[in-house]
């Protein structure tokens, strides 16, 4: 068959390279232009690299975006991690349409952020959908979904790296061959069970230690590995990633206020929650990089055994 991709980065690069893999021709690629002192776009590069037509139009709303299409005489077209809004106009022009790989079992969690929000709410099962695109966000009819779990330790790379980076491949593959040969089906979504998430930046990862050793650690884990659930130690930003939840066991186990650092070990850190401890591997300080909780502890003095005067992480 004859695709267009729509994409950015490592995700449209893995997907560019699949259907080149099963010998389909690529007319063209479509990708964001990126911007000075922006790093390179990895599906940008990959289909240079393979002598492809590449356009990177500003706004894809534009009539040359139209015109570039119109020209490619594609069978269909395939949007895999895609930032720019893609008007319905142009998703029509294929003769089999256009069809889009989003990290959530739609109608829920619509929107540019939902692999986080799941984890950070505690759900225990997250997943995949393959729709048609149209100009409302994320709401076109269903094509496919694949489900996965998330375990209670899971991160958000282990969440998107394990399974739904490689099962989104797989499904965009699989729901090209059944939307070329005829043979899917489109189910319409479920207004009433739909949810819009927005982006999930600094203002929804800031921890408050006053929340529920469970609330804290599902921040953390959907923060990790970027872009970091964050808090303050003696005014300075520090971003916490790797982490451990010890939960209360009987009362008293817990000595200090939340947010006080209770504990430092030659590996970790310890910071009470309500309901427990949350112990610290791997953090990132203001102005530094990522590092063992224990290089920092003795960076900033903190010693081992039993913090000295508990210091506070509001």
């Amino acid at each position: 068959m004859k695709i267009v991709i729509f994409g950015q980065q490592d995700f449209g690069k893995a997907m560019l390279e699949a259907f080149l893999a099963r010998r389909d021709e690529i007319a063209a690629v479509f990708c964001k232009p990126e911007k000075p002192g922006e790093n390179p776009d990895a599906l940008r590069v990959a289909a240079e690299a393979q002598g492809l037509k590449i356009f990177q139009f500003a706004s894809l709303k534009s009539a040359e975006a139209e015109q570039a299409m119109r020209g490619l005489n594609a069978d269909l077209g395939v949007m895999a991690y895609v930032l720019q809004f893609v008007p319905q106009s142009l998703t029509n022009i294929p003769r089999n349409g256009t069809i889009q790989y989003h990290p959530s079992l739609l109608p829920q969690y619509r929107g540019p952020s939902s692999i986080n929000w799941p984890i950070a709410r505690g759900d225990t099962q997250t997943g995949l959908t393959i729709f048609r695109p149209t100009d409302g966000l994320d709401e076109g009819p269903v094509i496919l979904q694949k489900s996965c779990p998330i375990g209670p330790d899971d991160t958000l790379g282990d969440v998107y790296f394990n399974n739904l980076f490689p099962q989104g491949v797989a499904a965009l593959l699989e729901a090209a061959d059944l939307v070329v040969a005829g043979k899917h089906q489109e189910q319409p979504q479920d207004e009433s069970l739909a949810t819009y998430e927005g982006w999930f930046q600094a203002d929804e990862s800031r921890i408050n230690w006053a929340n529920h050793v469970d609330q804290v650690y599902n921040l953390i884990r959907a923060c990790n590995p970027a872009p970091g659930a964050w808090t303050t130690l003696d005014g300075r930003l520090v971003w916490l990633f790797d982490s451990r939840k010890h939960p209360v066991r009987k009362f008293g186990d817990v000595k200090g206020k939340p947010g006080e650092i209770s504990n430092v070990t030659d590996t970790s850190i310890f910071i009470n929650a309500h309901g427990g401890q949350i112990e610290v591997l791997k953090l990132k300080p203001e102005g530094g990089k990522k590092m063992s909780a224990a290089d920092f502890a003795r960076e900033q003095g903190l010693g081992l055994g039993p913090a000295s005067g508990p210091k506070a992480m509001p």
